[in-house]
């Protein structure tokens, strides 16, 4: 009925509790971008119903997702991260929705709450985020190199429970994934066509601070909220200074 695809790449500390989340999913199917560290042994030795899929990510994570789709043998798909975790009420609450046999929606919204060295944080960039991640096999496509969205035809739904997650363990590796991030985001504009003043790769960084941090009550999350609102800010900030770059060199 339920199949769970999870895209991994050097995931052997999260991959465990991940899949424990899902394991009640009649299939788990693991996308895998040639991982070089125990992923691929820790994922072969939990279970006959997870299904290993090695394949290159090349950059554009909605071609790795949209693979999953296409390898789903069920009507119903859940994609969930590594470093996520459905919580127990979210997992019932999903049981209870897939035994109507008369769903009218083809996508449902997640809740989804980041839990950062320890703290919830419940204000901020994050304090209010849906994500569509569960939905009819058929039904849609995802888009997107990064920070990819799933495009679902027909009515969607909302989920009440929460799916948590986990990232950024340390800032070291914080900084490392928003570097990584940065680079493909600026080239995915680069190649539309977009381009950036030199004024905006200040000001809008600035104002992202001030829009997650003081209006978004980021503050309310304590020094965990003042590093996640200026992570966030230099996202801003490296997107488009690359994307500067990027049209200097034309």
């Amino acid at each position: 009925m339920i199949s769970a695809v999870i895209l991994t790449k050097n995931e052997e500390n999260n991959i465990v509790d991940c899949l424990d989340s899902v394991s009640w999913c009649d299939e788990i199917l693991i996308v895998d971008d040639f991982s070089t560290d125990r992923t691929l042994e820790v994922v072969r030795n939990y279970g006959p119903r997870v299904k290993v899929f090695q394949r290159r990510l090349e950059n554009d994570f909605s071609s790795q997702r949209n693979f999953g789709l296409t390898k789903s043998r069920n009507d119903w798909v859940l994609f969930i991260d590594a470093d996520e975790r459905l919580s127990n009420s979210l997992k019932g609450e999903i049981q209870d929705l897939l035994e109507d046999k008369n769903i009218k929606e083809n996508g449902f919204y997640i809740k989804r709450e980041d839990v950062i060295w320890g703290k919830n944080l419940k204000h901020g960039e994050t304090g209010n985020i849906r994500l569509l991640r569960l939905g009819r096999k058929n039904k849609g496509k995802w888009s997107g190199k990064v920070h990819e969205v799933w495009n679902m035809e027909g009515g969607k739904g909302n989920l009440k429970n929460f799916l948590y997650h986990y990232p950024h363990p340390t800032i070291e590796e914080f900084l490392r994934e928003i570097n990584g991030y940065t680079d493909l985001r600026a080239r995915e504009l680069h190649e539309k066509g977009v381009t950036v003043k030199p004024w905006q790769i200040v000001v809008y960084p600035l104002a992202k601070f001030k829009l997650n941090f003081i209006l978004k009550l980021g503050f309310l999350d304590g020094v965990e909220g003042l590093v996640f609102a200026i992570m966030m800010s230099l996202h801003s900030f490296l997107v488009r200074g690359k994307l500067w770059l990027l049209w200097q060199k034309k």
